[in-house]
């Protein structure tokens, strides 16, 4: 059975509970899901944020990302994979990103939800730009980020 995988990039927001009825639908070869939905936040540190606006390069980012999903499906024993990036204007309360593995057993899809959510944090080829009273502004790659990536490094 080819194991399913769907990767979106998309404007339109995205109900979560209905990707992973997706992915599992009458299935009995899962016995773990794990999902992590990024959200966008109302503020960074004191300041409140209005928005954030989200660039990508399309194609280079669709296979960049299936490139990295490919990866986890080489490294861990998954049943599935869903990873949905949201683009454009977001507003705080909005979803950006989902990340859903499974597995027959939970450590893989766990395991793997972090890989490709380290992944998206620090390399994926988006852009964004923070809305917020003080004007607007690009995020810069931050280190944490960076170091969170580099520990599913092989060496």
């Amino acid at each position: 059975m080819a194991i399913p995988v769907t990767i979106r990039i998309q404007e339109a927001d995205f109900d979560v509970a209905r990707e992973i009825a997706a992915l599992t639908k009458g299935r009995t070869d899962i016995g773990a899901v794990v999902s992590f939905s990024g959200i966008c936040r109302g503020s960074e540190g004191d300041e409140a944020i209005a928005a954030l606006t989200l660039e990508h390069y399309p194609g280079m980012a669709e296979a960049e990302i299936t490139r990295h999903a490919q990866t986890a499906l080489s490294r861990w024993p998954l049943t599935g994979l869903t990873v949905i990036h949201r683009v454009g204007r977001i507003t705080p309360g909005e979803n950006i990103v989902l990340v859903v593995t499974a597995s027959a057993h939970r450590q893989a899809a766990f395991e793997a939800a972090e890989f490709l959510m380290d992944y998206l944090k620090a390399n994926a080829p988006f852009w964004k730009r923070e809305e917020s009273a003080g004007g607007t502004s690009w995020i810069d790659a931050r280190e944490h980020d960076d170091q969170a990536a580099a520990r599913w490094t092989k060496s």
